[in-house]
């Protein structure tokens, strides 16, 4: 037996774990040492109440026989699926209940969503860019191609003159660089992609972050997407679920390729490897697009957005250059002094005790900048920040 032999195109280690790994050798050799994470965007906030007391429910409807539920519908439970497809409705959007599929979270399904697409295909990755995007696509075998952007264009891609792009990945606001696709940017790209027979796979998993009132924060906003995108949404840092997991995807009937239709295959992929989300977990998650649940959600992105501020005022302060805060919950900093991004790692991690993101994970555009998180707890991102502002000050 051969395995997977693409496995072996991939780069030694995972961005994160090598992170992992050289903070943990660092607190081995200085015990003692408070280290300030400003890396991995996971949460600090927890649930809101709302989300909470419909957890609490679901446990009790499971230990009665009369609201008992065992397997539970493979792409979705049909209450939290009519939630979704009602809170799109809000922004002129309408979908039909089964165009909307339950996730156990963005990752997973930015993965496994290329069973759509079969293996050697030509995928399109505008960089800097959540480095799962690479990784996934060279265990499939596909071709990557790599589209730079820079901070002249506003890390903004433009679609190629060139077409055989299979599939397109955006992100928006992207991680790491906070950038978002206006209306007209992403009409550019739909258009591009219903001419060639593309498929854009548009990560939404930041939208609740965006402020600003003309931004869209569904493709699907966009007249053409329905022909040519798969949205793939999170609760993780909407509503605080990256340890309890939970997203969703939006496949329109009308996106078809080849005579299939991709919705109804999506519908036989999981139907055939998965079982469905917990039914608990989907209780919890319908909470979240309640009216309540949206005031509460609201109010812990509030304080992320007011971490954003105060990092943004002390690298304004401390006269760096730097992106994002605004529309998104990463801060996308260039490095003094032309300093390539692991060397500027090692010297928050070293001299300061504050732990960062290297741009290069992100794509070889990025080797010069470093990415900050704003998910982070006050208290530590308003001493992370003095700490920072005095470094390069």
């Amino acid at each position: 037996m051969i395995p997977n032999q693409n496995y072996g195109n991939l780069k030694d280690s995972y961005l994160f774990y090598n992170i992992a790994q050289k903070t943990k050798a660092y607190l081995e050799a200085n015990p003692g040492k408070r280290l300030l994470r400003m890396g991995i965007g996971d949460v600090s906030q927890p649930l809101c109440s709302a989300v909470i007391e419909a957890l609490k429910k679901g446990v009790e409807d499971q230990a009665n026989i009369e609201t008992f539920n065992g397997y539970m519908p493979e792409c979705g439970a049909p209450f939290l699926r009519e939630a979704i497809a009602a809170h799109y409705a809000k922004r002129g959007i309408k979908l039909e209940t089964d165009e909307v599929f339950v996730s156990s979270g963005a990752s997973d399904e930015l993965g496994d969503i290329l069973d759509l697409f079969g293996h050697g295909k030509t995928v399109l990755i505008p960089e800097p860019a959540y480095p799962a995007y690479v990784d996934a696509n060279v265990m499939a075998g596909n071709k990557i191609v790599h589209l730079a952007t820079c901070k002249e264009n506003g890390f903004l891609p433009e679609p190629p003159e060139s077409d055989g792009i299979d599939v397109i990945y955006l992100c928006s606001p992207n991680n790491p660089t906070g950038a978002v696709c206006g209306s007209e940017l992403l009409k550019r790209w739909i258009d591009y992609a219903n001419k060639t027979q593309a498929v854009i796979l548009f990560d939404a998993a930041y939208e609740a972050f965006i402020e600003e009132p003309d931004v869209p924060h569904s493709i699907f906003e966009i007249p053409g997407a329905e022909t040519c995108a798969i949205e793939i949404c999170s609760l993780s840092k909407t509503a605080g679920f990256t340890g309890t997991r939970c997203g969703y995807t939006v496949i329109p009937k009308a996106l078809v390729r080849g005579g299939m239709q991709l919705n109804s295959m999506w519908v036989r992929n999981r139907t055939t490897k998965t079982n469905g989300i917990s039914y608990i977990l989907q209780r919890g998650a319908a909470a979240v697009f309640t009216d309540e649940g949206q005031r509460q959600i609201h109010e812990t992105l509030s304080v992320y957005k007011r971490n954003a501020k105060t990092l943004m005022s002390a690298l304004e302060e401390a006269g760096a250059w730097f992106t994002g805060g605004k529309n998104a919950p990463y801060i996308w900093m260039q490095c003094p002094d032309g300093t390539d991004s692991w060397s500027f790692f090692d010297r928050l991690l070293n001299e300061i005790q504050v732990v960062a993101t290297p741009g290069e994970g992100f794509g070889e555009c990025a080797k010069q900048f470093i990415r900050f998180t704003t998910f982070g707890n006050p208290s530590d991102t308003q001493e992370a920040a003095e700490r920072i502002k005095n470094l390069l000050k």
